[in-house]
């Protein structure tokens, strides 16, 4: 399974157009938000997903049941399984929890966010992933991830260059 990821959006439509035709070009088979849309209105160009969306609430989601209703935003945690891989995904603002995730040994990767820089690194057996942001506000790069399931092996793109930032297996 190709699993797109993205976060801290924040209203950005440009951007997350961007986004959405990055992952629809390589046909991902789902996308995970780790949080901070900001607004309901966001929908428009995330349900021009190809794929399905499954997402957290970040801290600056103030419009919590608006974005519930538009996107099915569940939590502030989630579990995903795909081809045998254990995924958490919370938008980061706890490090407790980030910490109690990625120590537990019962997940394969963790996804997080809120940093805005993208990074992937492996803490005890688990790799833990932020995809950056896609708004590009704080540190000028609009980015997002790539987990292949199959292949066990996460990558982070630029997504207005198709620059690959960074790799790491699974």
């Amino acid at each position: 399974m190709l699993i797109g990821i993205m976060s801290d959006t924040h209203d950005n439509l440009p951007a997350i157009r961007k986004a959405v035709e990055f992952f629809n070009e390589r046909n991902v088979d789902l996308v995970i938000h780790a949080g901070d849309y900001i607004a309901p209105f966001v929908a428009r160009e995330l349900g021009k997903l190809k794929a399905p969306l499954r997402g957290v609430f970040g801290n600056n989601d103030g419009e919590r049941d608006g974005l519930r209703k538009a996107l099915g935003i569940e939590d502030e945690l989630i579990e995903v399984e795909a081809d045998g891989m254990k995924i958490a995904v919370t938008h980061g603002t706890n490090e407790v929890l980030v910490k109690a995730l990625a120590y537990s040994k019962l997940y394969d990767v963790v996804i997080v966010g809120h940093t805005h820089r993208y990074e992937i690194r492996e803490v005890g057996r688990t790799i833990l992933v932020n995809p950056g942001e896609v708004c590009g506000y704080l540190t000028g790069v609009k980015s997002v991830a790539l987990l292949d399931t199959r292949k066990r092996v996460v990558e982070i793109f630029n997504i207005e260059t198709g620059e690959l930032l960074g790799a790491m297996s699974v």
